[in-house]
């Protein structure tokens, strides 16, 4: 077995001779004769072009699709471009302020069976993309949460070792062309915990997880006594049952199967998780998880909540806007396939979030009165894995901040956008196909830059209170909210769904605070300061920026921002009590009231260094021969891809930027050792 110095000295050599032959791009030659990268990194804050645009093979894949789509047309007739917000100072003079909530509002989910390409392949090698993402939350929001599981979760089990020192295996079930609820049987180690364990000494990270319910005859209890025992009060709670109203549709149940059966396994398990000595925290439940084909409320005639109210730490749900299985799946029973140019503009309306809360209202006043948080544990822009063009374009950023907020406002207290394999459009982050992962770097998706945002406006101190403005006569593409932290007006989200088009398209507000409208005195400040989120369209993939600064294209991240920072100062005019602030289509703007409300929601810096120092005058030559058998064995290994035998695999020659990470393999291999 090796000691740690002898790694150390290994590494440290390896580091070094890779340091003096390789350069920062590897030239690959093929049929055509040598081939060379699409892009390169930028550092003034532009987005980079993907580097594989041109490979067809990875096109393929849903995570890299090359959809684009057409901005929707203006409205006629058009919303004012230019309209006046006026708000009180204090919020004691606001009707229908939410709760306090939290600055790590917006989570993930991540589906169990992909655990090793986005977290780690265990606790001493953790992917550093995902260190550096979950710091740019935890540096806003002060930690993340998150949450492992998703389908895969019902049916894994937990085992004492796997062949060749594996954490994580898993066999593809054998209905998965035709089901939407078909995912990977997995088999998992105590590894895994201890991988989440890790994850949290390094980044403030909070983590759900879930109790398997496809066999509540033969229990398996094992990742609630581990985790309790490895992950203590960094494991937040045990999900029971996922998504339970869609059991039968997906064949896991009786088709019979209803609340009242679903009441009585819940009570399985709740005794269950009682009586085991082995589990020391017995209320930290999490249910029912409901998809939508059930109403909360029939549960709830049950006595759901009455009987198990002591177990519970959670109540939760689990809803995306829309499905895209008739393209997954199409020899299921989906109906026609949906086209996305033509749901594109349902993502670009403040209605969407608005009625997207609506089931879930009697939900969240239930759950304050109990004293119980109530969470969208799953969703993002469409099940079955997303509209390619519309799940990963800029709209789903702004669908996102809208979404967040509307929830926020609507009493929910967190909320997790769901991560997925290679061939889902949606993910918030995606690292590259296994046998591309030596040359290039992670897809930051759109979706990721809402995090950050709703972190920023929320802040950290865990007190902020947010209300939905109506703005602009409540018009649906120009929404706005305050928030408010304590008692005190602290900082404006003003979103445009609008796509300027020939230069209309971008609106004015005339913000004003206090006044006599609102029975206050004039309390506009001498100036504020505004972040915003842009892209050049809604349907724009990779030139997004927040306050100037961005993850780059795809292939292109290691998880920082890069670019310099900038934060608009605007000059207000107190004596008439009005401050002018633009808002550019499409886009969303944060402003900050004063500078103690920007210092709570500024970002300190702390960041996994990815890339080691190299001659750039060299390059390295690959042949495709070597190429296409390296690393991802076409699928085969068990850490080539998101499924068994999958499309990840190398394929012909292919132009790539060759950023080895040497230093998160030091960090590893040094610290992580165990």
């Amino acid at each position: 077995m090796f000691r740690s110095g002898c790694i150390c000295a290994f590494l440290f050599m390896v580091s070094l001779s890779f340091s003096d032959v390789v350069s920062a791009a590897v030239t690959v030659y093929g049929p055509l004769g040598a081939q060379t990268p699409t892009g390169s990194a930028a550092s003034s804050g532009a987005a980079p072009s993907a580097t594989l645009g041109n490979a067809a093979w990875v096109n393929h894949l849903n995570a890299y699709n090359n959809v684009r789509l057409k901005a929707p047309p203006l409205p006629d007739p058009l919303p004012p471009a230019q309209f006046a917000i006026t708000i009180p100072s204090q919020a004691q003079n606001v009707p229908n302020l939410s709760i306090p909530q939290r600055g790590d509002f917006w989570g993930f989910s991540i589906e169990m069976s992909v655990v090793q390409q986005v977290i780690g392949k265990n606790s001493s090698f953790i992917q550093v993309p995902f260190l550096n993402l979950l710091a740019a939350v935890v540096e806003r929001a002060g930690s993340v949460r998150i949450r492992v599981g998703g389908n895969t979760q019902e049916t894994a089990t937990l085992v004492d070792k796997l062949p060749d020192n594996a954490m994580i295996e898993k066999t593809q079930s054998a209905d998965s062309s035709t089901k939407a609820g078909s995912t990977p049987t997995l088999v998992y180690t105590t590894e895994l915990l201890h991988l989440l364990s890790s994850v949290s000494t390094l980044v403030n990270a909070k983590w759900y997880l879930g109790i398997p319910m496809n066999d509540t005859s033969n229990l398996r209890l094992q990742i609630a006594e581990a985790a309790d025992a490895i992950l203590g009060d960094n494991v937040l709670g045990y999900q029971v049952g996922n998504e339970p109203d869609l059991y039968a549709d997906h064949g896991h149940r009786p088709p019979t199967y209803n609340e009242s059966d679903y009441f009585n396994e819940f009570g399985v398990v709740v005794d269950a998780v009682q009586r085991n000595s082995k589990i020391t925290n017995k209320n930290k439940l999490i249910a029912p998880s409901l998809q939508g084909t059930w109403a909360p409320e029939d549960l709830y005639a049950t006595g759901f909540l009455d009987t198990y109210a002591s177990s519970l730490s959670v109540i939760a749900m689990e809803h995306y806007p829309d499905q895209n299985c008739a393209a997954e799946f199409p020899d299921g029973t989906f109906g026609p396939i949906k086209d996305p140019q033509t749901v594109f503009p349902n993502y670009l309306t403040h209605a969407s979030g608005q009625n997207l809360v609506k089931p879930y209202l009697n939900t969240a006043s239930i759950a304050q009165q109990m004293g119980k948080e109530f969470m969208m544990f799953e969703t993002n822009t469409a099940s079955c894995g997303g509209f390619p063009g519309v799940s990963d374009s800029f709209a789903s950023a702004l669908w996102a901040v809208d979404y967040g907020l509307q929830m926020a406002y609507s009493n929910f207290t967190g909320a997790l956008l769901h991560v997925g394999g290679q061939n889902v459009s949606y993910n918030p982050f995606t690292p590259p196909p296994t046998n591309l992962s030596v040359y290039d770097q992670w897809t930051v998706g759109p979706v990721f830059y809402s995090t950050l945002f709703m972190a920023e406006a929320l802040g950290t101190t865990n007190t902020s209170r947010v209300a939905d403005l109506a703005a602009n006569g409540g018009n649906t593409l120009t929404p706005a909210y305050a928030i408010y932290e304590g008692h005190t007006l602290a900082r404006i989200v003003l979103i445009n769904f609008m796509n300027e088009q020939g230069g209309i398209g971008s609106y004015n507000v005339t913000l004003s605070v206090g006044g006599d409208e609102v029975n206050e005195p004039n309390n506009t400040p001498t100036q504020v300061k505004v972040k915003y989120l842009i892209a050049p369209s809604v349907g724009e993939k990779d030139q997004i920026t927040w306050a100037n600064q961005t993850f780059g294209g795809r292939f292109q991240a290691d998880g920082r921002l890069s670019g310099p920072e900038f934060v608009q100062t605007i000059t207000c005019d107190q004596g008439a009590n009005t401050c002018q602030i633009p808002v550019p289509g499409p886009g969303a703007a944060l402003v900050f009231l004063s500078n103690d409300s920007q210092t709570k929601s500024d970002p300190t810096t702390m960041t996994f260094s990815t890339t080691a120092v190299t001659k750039a005058i060299e390059t390295l030559l690959i042949p495709p021969s070597a190429l296409a058998t390296s690393n991802g064995h076409s699928g085969r290994l068990p850490l080539s891809g998101t499924s068994k035998g999958g499309s990840n695999g190398a394929v012909g020659a292919l132009a790539v930027p060759f950023s080895l990470s040497f230093t998160s393999l030091l960090l590893g291999a040094l610290i992580f050792l165990r």
